[in-house]
């Protein structure tokens, strides 16, 4: 692809840290300039080499760059969108890593001088862990890139970061900001509520009961306490930004919890037998996908820049 100028990421963590690298070590940017509320995630940005330099004003970043990633909390995109606004060139394209489009959509656009140049985007990859530290270069390879492009957008400016994304490894998707909120309010949203209310049931448990779960987790429990573990304040910003999707979907789950409970109850093997056989082919076939990989181990040290991990998906960033 050819090369931006100057990129400016708003926050640097997992995702946009993992970008960077993308783009400094894969040719796509000549200069990075990063972007983070807090002194010990630019500095720390800059000792791992994810960025030519660091500064905490999002207008001063956004100077002279011909593309601005957006990767903040979901509930910090507008206000993250104003402040950077005095700065922002008009052609420059604007797009983000946000695991919700329509209400980022939303609260962006009004602050853009040209919304033609905005590319809502979400590369869906990541791990529980967040912050400079946990960035990795393949973070995306293999990975699905969804891009929601509104009504007005610039054809143009939509093949440039698809082009970014195919650089970092990606297959890029296009369909409607809609779609992408129902869609992932099932693949990922709903998993990660489930995941915090089991390990949130664990944490109601008497301390004995608590303590045995603890020493004899199994992989099914193990799995959910790590996408358990990713960021709050990115979660709390999902789910309220993406809650008519949410509630659908979670409608629905509900029923059929209350089917299988009742199989359960009545001795019914052969509803419990064709659910489990069911499901297992949708596993088969979402590893045939390649959408099941290893994830890269972090320490538990990693630097967290306040902003979230990605769990399954998301965004990185700063806190407003």
């Amino acid at each position: 692809m050819t090369p931006f100028r100057r990129v400016a990421l708003l926050g640097i963590g997992l995702i946009n840290g993992s970008l960077a690298l993308v783009l400094k070590n894969r040719g796509g940017a000549e200069h990075i300039v990063a972007c983070a509320r807090r002194e010990e995630t630019r500095r720390r940005a800059l000792e791992l080499g994810l960025c030519h330099e660091a500064v905490a004003d999002p207008a001063r970043a956004v100077e002279g760059a011909d593309l601005v990633v957006l990767g903040v909390p979901p509930g910090a995109m507008g206000q993250v969108a104003a402040a950077m606004a005095p700065g922002l060139d008009p052609a420059a394209i604007v797009t983000d890593v946000g695991s919700v489009k329509t209400r980022i959509i939303e609260e962006v656009v009004p602050h853009l001088p040209d919304p033609s140049r905005f590319v809502p985007g979400h590369p869906v990859a990541g791990t529980e862990h967040s912050g400079p530290d946990a960035a990795f270069e393949t973070l995306f390879e293999g990975r699905r890139t969804i891009l929601t492009p509104i009504e007005d957008t610039d054809r143009g400016a939509v093949g440039r970061v698809a082009e970014m994304w195919r650089l970092a490894g990606s297959e890029v998707d296009t369909m409607t900001p809609e779609h992408h909120d129902r869609v992932l309010a099932i693949t990922s949203h709903l998993p990660h509520l489930i995941a915090y209310t089991i390990v949130g049931t664990v944490a109601d448990l008497e301390k004995q009961t608590q303590s045995e779960v603890f020493k004899y987790a199994a992989g099914g429990f193990t799995d959910f306490t790590r996408i358990a573990a990713s960021d709050p304040v990115m979660w709390r910003d999902i789910f309220l930004n993406n809650r008519e999707a949410v509630l659908e979907m979670l409608g629905r789950f509900t029923e059929d919890l209350v089917r299988l409970q009742r199989a359960i109850r009545w001795g019914d093997g052969d509803t419990l037998f064709e659910l489990f056989s069911r499901t297992r082919a949708i596993r088969r076939a979402v590893i045939k996908a390649g959408q099941a990989y290893e994830r890269r181990p972090v320490p538990p040290t990693a630097a967290d820049d306040g902003a979230g991990t990605a769990g399954d998906h998301g965004v990185d960033g700063t806190r407003p």
